[in-house]
């Protein structure tokens, strides 16, 4: 039975994977603040998926035979998270870039995601149910 594989939830779900790949990644950029030479890092996801809903994609088709390869072209599938490395700027004398005060704030705006994202499953999931057990 398909009932949890559509679109919806596929996207909802890869919201959430998101979301916690962003919150180890941003641990890390804030465990690594005065590491010299370190280098902070970002994940990808939310505009992937609106430049997905948007039409801006290719219209070349992939075919992709690694999970890290980017989708492009026609395929439904729900882009996965990226991680990127911000190698361009740098913070302080040591050549580490991560800004405390930036990380906290994107911190707090990613469990405002999850916190969303788990909310709209649960909506989802509660409207199934009244529709299977008729209430």
């Amino acid at each position: 039975m398909g009932l949890l594989n559509n679109v919806s939830f596929q996207r909802l779900q890869a919201g959430i994977d998101a979301a916690n790949k962003r919150q180890s990644v941003l641990a890390n950029n804030v465990a690594n603040d005065d590491t010299p030479n370190f280098k902070r890092s970002d994940v990808s996801f939310e505009s992937l998926l609106r430049q997905q809903e948007s039409g801006l994609k290719s219209t070349l088709n992939a075919k992709i035979s690694d999970s890290r390869h980017f989708q492009f072209g026609s395929a439904t599938a729900v882009p996965s998270a990226v991680v990127t490395t911000d190698h361009t700027t740098s913070m302080n004398n040591n050549d580490n870039n991560v800004d405390m005060d930036r990380e906290m704030a994107l911190s707090a705006e990613n469990q405002l995601r999850y916190n969303s994202y788990v909310h709209l499953l649960n909506s989802d999931i509660a409207k199934m149910r009244t529709a299977v057990e008729g209430r």
